[in-house]
């Protein structure tokens, strides 16, 4: 039995309340609990009072083994509980982003949209400069034409 700590979603329309509980893996997102562990409330303003969890419930299921979800992982980071399963893919991710940014690839959204936005300025500054070349071009004809006027 695979367990796992994640979100239930409670509330009604526009107006969402999560559980965080203990499931077994293969039940649904909304299915068969093992334990409640606590809850989040997104609409609340204080944002130290929209988390409220169990931090002894936790850690008696992550020393279990229990493999919490990404978002859960975030809130027990937020609690100091340690999560040796999202320290591993955190680690992963920094890795892979390192790789990237050594290889000159953008990894993250930010990065992608900055790499897209030097490339178009960089098309443009060359766009400029070619038309800045034109016209020079076609001054120097114009002077030229207009000497060869009045030397005639």
């Amino acid at each position: 039995m695979a367990v796992k700590l994640r979100m239930t979603r409670m509330g009604r329309r526009h107006r969402p309340f999560f559980r965080i509980n203990a499931v077994e893996s293969t039940t649904p997102r909304d299915g068969r609990i093992l334990e409640k562990v606590g809850h989040y409330d997104p609409l609340k303003k204080d944002k130290d009072s929209q988390i409220e969890l169990d931090t002894e419930k936790a850690k008696k299921w992550i020393d279990k083994g229990a493999v919490p979800s990404d978002t859960v992982a975030q809130i027990l980071e937020k609690f100091e509980i340690e999560c040796p399963t999202y320290k591993r893919k955190k680690a992963r991710r920094d890795r892979a982003k390192a790789l990237a940014r050594k290889k000159g690839v953008p990894f993250t959204k930010q990065e992608k949209l900055a790499a897209a936005k030097a490339k178009t300025d960089k098309i443009e500054a060359a766009k400029a400069e070619a038309e800045a070349k034109e016209k020079a071009k076609a001054e120097k004809a114009e002077a030229e034409n207009a000497k060869a006027e009045k030397a005639e």
